[in-house]
């Protein structure tokens, strides 16, 4: 992110109602029929200071009992300040129409006590606590994928890079054994907004994704605006170079004239957004091709 970044702070309204959008493609709903949407199934995947921490399960309809799906959390975006797992709830039902077990994850919000790598350790918990629990949530603890929006984006990368201190997993790191970001923050060393809410606590580039590709990455697909100034395309960039330099798969997939979340308000990219319909179809349709690709042939 550019310095600046504080503009993210106010998207709370806006962003909940695009991330609705950004969840599926365009559908055509038949004249009479009334579509039911899929209930998750509520969590506590991690309790602090007294207070539950909830993941949301959706599952593919039809599995037949004792199935092994591949599974992805979700993590939506607010600028570590804002947002809930609600946000990423249509993104979830899609996942999960493909055939993945999908669980939006609800993680400590950036605050007075609180800051990104409380987040960060939330995060972490998930992933331990998903791959602790596959057997009841009928997912394959080795084809577990991240999927982030934004500040999320960030937060699953750092799973990715960083790692979660545990061997779990394909990539030995405790995180995801792929991911799936729309406009991630995985470059915050200038992000002034970021800077603020560490309160000091760790230097910035100790939670810079970018700062931090290894050798041996999961593969990545990263959806992006080419004029995107909240969370700028060069960190994509770079951070996609240094993966593939590593031997890694990256896709990066930019959209011309497009900002932030795929806005084409240019001007306004922290709220009012208008995403663009061509380009967010086609982002849907790149991501799921990714993870049929990948663990749904």
């Amino acid at each position: 992110m550019i310095p600046g970044g504080e503009m993210l702070q106010r998207t709370v309204g806006a962003m909940a109602g695009l991330l609705a959008v950004l969840g599926s493609a365009s559908a055509q709903i038949q004249p009479g029929t009334t579509p039911v949407p899929q209930a998750p199934v509520a969590h506590v995947y991690r309790t602090v200071n007294g207070a539950g921490l909830q993941a949301f399960v959706f599952t593919p309809d039809g599995r037949p009992a004792g199935t092994r799906s591949p599974g992805i959390l979700l993590f939506h975006g607010g600028g570590w300040a804002a947002g809930n797992p609600d946000w990423v709830f249509p993104t979830a039902r899609r996942f999960a129409d493909l055939g993945l077990v999908a669980v939006p994850v609800q993680y400590r919000l950036s605050g007075e006590t609180t800051t990104p790598i409380d987040a960060f350790a939330d995060v972490c918990a998930a992933f331990q606590w998903a791959r602790r629990e596959a057997p009841a949530l009928g997912l394959d603890p080795d084809r577990l994928a991240g999927y982030g929006v934004s500040a999320g984006g960030h937060l699953a990368a750092l799973a990715a890079t960083v790692g979660c201190g545990t061997a779990e997993g394909r990539y030995g790191t405790g995180g995801p054994d792929a991911l799936v970001l729309s406009s991630p923050a995985v470059d915050v060393s200038g992000d002034g907004h970021f800077t603020r809410l560490l309160r000091e606590r760790a230097p910035v580039a100790a939670y810079s994704p970018v700062e931090h590709v290894r050798p041996r990455m999961p593969p990545v697909l990263i959806v992006q605006g080419e004029k995107d100034t909240l969370t700028p395309l060069r960190g994509a960039r770079t951070f996609c170079e240094r993966a593939i330099a590593g031997g890694a798969k990256c896709e990066l997939h930019v959209y011309p004239g497009v900002g932030h979340l795929l806005t084409r308000n240019l001007a306004h990219q922290e709220d009012d957004f208008d995403p663009d319909p061509v380009a967010r179809d086609d982002a849907v349709a790149k991501q799921n091709a990714f993870l049929r690709t990948m663990w749904l042939r």
